[in-house]
């Protein structure tokens, strides 16, 4: 029976609530809805779905599920039991062998099936068969063990050519290894050779010094790395002080890949695991060794990140608002453009990429397409918020991004690169706002990250007033066993999410805050609270000295902030800000609209103390001296001695679009080129006479208006479907079941979702067993034509087949094959 059809007839016998835990655990599966048992079936035996299962499963559930995969055959219907499995995992028990498989059972990940022909049946011994997909998402290497001599000999005919001569020569040295004609009987020889622990290491006490030392590297992945590793050695000439990569290579122990890699076979790694598959299983999670630090200090660290990135993000909110951050060509912000920007914070430039990215990824800098420069949105709604809303804003926009900010500065060949990154040049990072900083699993890990560092915090369960403090080896040491699949994925990210949870304040002095917790348990609301309570009030005031600077006592609130940079240039780094005055930092100002009153008045209304009388000076000499001169810009003049046609010009409507302002009583100057101005004035009945010229104007371009901003909302990965769409898809499926002992399954319909899997499970089948096939298959006249062809390989949506009648081989898009059927007959 087909393992899709097998399994829609577990599914369909199985309980309402077994079923919503199945949607529950695997959302996917209902999203969208299927129309009956069989397409979910098919469904939760496709390999995108089965992939997202498997990233889901912790340690013990993964080795169990690659020791079944091993000890199964889904082409021949061989299956497994838990007593079967036992014996191939070290410290295992039958109960709790039994609680894995029943737990992946409940995945759909596997199924039961009938025993094996002549092993022990009864109705306690329940046996076992993986998905059929299963093959292709583990890989070639399930549970770190190479394959076997006989599948290396069918698949790397360099070794296929060398195993016959290989044998014979051990043959000859005396080694316990019977002789052989054929590359598969050599392979089977080896095999026999290696088969036991107590064989592998009589064979080893004879080998050179470091050895033991270099199979142990293969303990947990079945390929390795060597220098020219298809060099041909031989037991028959070799020299007393020979290396061990040479010793094992004359003996078959490693098998060489290509020019620079060797691989175990499977027979050699189960004998030095003990003859075990798994060789350390545990039920329950390593427990890490945590310090503790007090959990006031955990506070303060915490609401001190918080109002430093508050106030960080709106002084960069300012600069960005002044001078747009100007973008490469090749996309991202350049190092002169986040030295500047540094500097303008009083940064370190990786902080200051790390900052812009945070603030890019809650919309409060977007780029312009029109002149590829990041800008401040008008009317941005976050500079109104409270200040713990501000701080829900930034986090709810960072757990819900996908992006990575502090792979900023980075080297893209890194190993914190994503895959894609690998096509930059050697030596180049990682801009900040560019492409590179990209990663789509970025949400799921950081969503990860924070339950495991809650966990943690309640498994430690420090006592009162004190607080774990967690590393980045503690929280990847629980997220290996928790999500071995997913391993790779928080190595490289977790450095940086833990470094930018501590500046959201999420960790504070290493260990999980209260609002961390809120968070990680999606409690938005309990935060804000705590937040609301703890942090304190933005200051509205400023303390000035007689040395031209005003000090801020604490974080002041973000007009404020706004108005001093304007007329005042920021100082150190903290909480204590100084703002130094100076004769640019007025003229700046006086520049921007302001004059010596209105600034007089704004400190007078927000200081402290009296306006020290050195500063009052400085602004009333800076402002007499101010505008003497007066700089501005025009594309193109108007002039006249005719000053009434002047005046009646400026006052049209019709000349409204030029922008005409007047700065003599014969002279008018118009934001508009030259040519695009004398056609306005044509078209209001004057003859204009055009003076082309150098300094005819420069033509200022200008940002469009972006959109409002819009708030960012978090929305946590979906664990579990709605109680309604699950409600709604069993009646579906309850509906669509046909009746109990009913005999047989219904036919597919062709271009189904269950149709396509039978179709690809068949496929699959034959390419392992290489059997014929019947496919009936649609031409490009829309005609259909059943063929008798051999299965070579599916990849990407076609499939390579070989013709046997006209002995040739072609490519056939899966979509044009309406059906496939296995052939009886088998291919010698």
């Amino acid at each position: 029976m087909s393992l899709i059809r097998a399994l829609s007839k577990e599914l369909q016998a199985r309980s309402d609530d077994s079923l919503r835990a199945l949607f529950a655990a695997r959302p996917d599966l209902i999203s969208p809805g299927v129309p009956d048992f069989a397409a979910l079936a098919a469904r939760a035996s496709g390999r995108v779905s089965v992939q997202r299962a498997l990233e889901r499963l912790n340690r013990p559930q993964m080795q169990v599920l690659e020791t079944l995969h091993l000890c199964t055959n889904t082409d021949t219907g061989h299956s497994a039991s838990a007593p079967m499995l036992k014996k191939l995992i070290n410290g295992s028990t039958l109960a709790s062998i039994d609680k894995m498989l029943h737990s992946l059972q409940e995945l759909a990940l596997v199924h039961r099936a009938e025993a094996p022909h002549g092993a022990p049946a009864g109705p306690k011994l329940r046996y076992y068969l993986p998905v059929g997909s299963l093959k292709d998402v583990i890989g070639i290497y399930p549970a770190g063990l190479g394959r076997s001599y006989t599948e290396l000999v069918r698949l790397q005919p360099p070794f296929a050519q060398r195993v016959v001569q290989l044998v014979t020569e051990l043959h000859l040295s005396g080694a316990a290894i019977s002789p052989a004609t054929t590359p598969m009987e050599a392979a089977l020889s080896l095999q026999h050779w290696t088969a036991t622990p107590e064989s592998l290491r009589r064979i080893l006490d004879s080998a050179p010094e470091r050895t033991t030392a270099l199979l142990a590297r293969f303990g947990n992945w079945a390929m390795g790395a060597v220098p020219q590793a298809q060099r041909r050695a031989s037991v028959l000439h070799e020299a007393a002080d020979v290396g061990p990569v040479d010793w094992l290579l004359a003996r078959g122990l490693l098998v060489p890949l290509d020019a620079a890699h060797v691989e175990l076979p499977h027979s050699v790694g189960v004998s030095l695991r003990g003859g075990f598959v798994i060789e350390k299983y545990a039920l329950t999670p390593p427990v890490p060794r945590l310090g503790s630090t007090s959990a006031a200090l955990r506070r303060n660290a915490a609401l001190g990140a918080i109002a430093e990135t508050l106030r960080l993000v709106g002084e960069l909110l300012y600069l960005v608002r002044e001078q747009p951050l100007v973008t490469l060509r090749s996309g991202g912000v350049g190092v002169r453009e986040l030295k500047r920007l540094a500097d303008g914070l009083r940064l370190e430039m990786h902080d200051a990429g790390v900052l812009a990215e945070l603030c890019a990824l809650a919309g409060l800098i977007r780029l312009d397409v029109d002149s590829s420069a990041w800008v401040q949105p008008p009317q941005l709604e976050w500079l109104t918020l409270p200040r713990q809303e501000q701080w829900l804003w930034l986090v709810n926009a960072w757990l819900a991004s996908e992006r990575a900010p502090s792979l900023v500065g980075q080297p893209v060949n890194g190993q914190a690169a994503t895959p894609a990154l690998h096509r930059g040049t050697a030596g180049s990072s990682i801009n900040a706002l560019s492409a590179e900083a990209q990663r789509p699993d970025a949400p799921v890990v950081r969503k990860r990250i924070l339950e495991i560092l809650a966990e943690l915090t309640r498994e430690a369960g420090a006592a009162d007033g004190q607080a774990p403090v967690l590393d980045a080896a503690a929280v990847l040491e629980r997220a290996e066993w928790s999500q071995p699949r997913m391993a790779r994925r928080f190595s490289s990210l977790i450095s940086g999410v833990l470094a930018e949870a501590e500046m959201l304040g999420l960790i504070g002095s290493g260990a999980l805050s209260q609002i961390g917790a809120a968070i990680a348990a999606e409690q938005p609301d309990e935060a804000l609270g705590i937040l609301g309570e703890h942090l304190p009030a933005a200051l509205n005031h400023v303390l000035l000295q007689a040395d031209l600077t005003a000090v801020a006592p604490g974080y002041l609130a973000p007009d404020l902030t706004e108005k001093l940079l304007t007329m005042a240039d920021a100082e150190g780094q903290g909480p204590a800000t100084i703002y130094r005055f100076s004769v640019s930092s007025v003229r700046r100002a006086l520049d921007a609209g302001q004059d010596a009153q209105s600034m007089l008045d704004f400190l007078g209304a927000h200081s402290a103390t009296a306006i020290p009388q050195p500063l009052a000076y400085l602004i009333e000499d800076t402002a007499a001296r101010h505008a003497r001169l007066r700089v501005g810009s025009a594309a193109s003049f108007i002039q006249s001695d005719d000053e009434t046609a002047l005046l009646e010009l400026l006052s049209n409507p019709g000349a409204a679009a030029l922008g005409l302002v007047r700065i003599a009583p014969t002279v008018l100057v118009s934001r508009s080129a030259p040519r695009e101005t004398a056609h306005v004035l044509r078209s209001l009945g004057l003859s204009p006479a055009v003076e082309e010229t150098d300094a005819a104007g420069i033509r200022l371009r200008r940002t469009t208006a972006l959109p409002g901003s819009v708030r960012p909302v978090y929305s946590a990965p979906r664990t579990a479907p709605p109680d309604a769409d699950v409600d709604a898809q069993l009646a579906v499926l309850r509906s669509q079941s046909p009746p109990a002992g009913a005999a047989g399954h219904p036919a597919s319909a062709p271009g189904s979702e269950e149709a396509t899997q039978l179709g690809l499970e068949t496929l699959q089948k034959a390419i392992r067993l290489k059997q014929r096939v019947v496919m009936n298959v649609v031409d490009s006249l829309g005609n259909s034509v059943r063929e008798t062809v051999v299965p070579v390989a599916v990849s990407g949506g076609r499939v390579r087949v070989f013709d046997p009648e006209k002995e040739t081989e072609r490519v056939l898009s899966i979509h044009r094959i309406i059906d496939v059927e296995a052939a009886e007959e088998l291919l010698q």
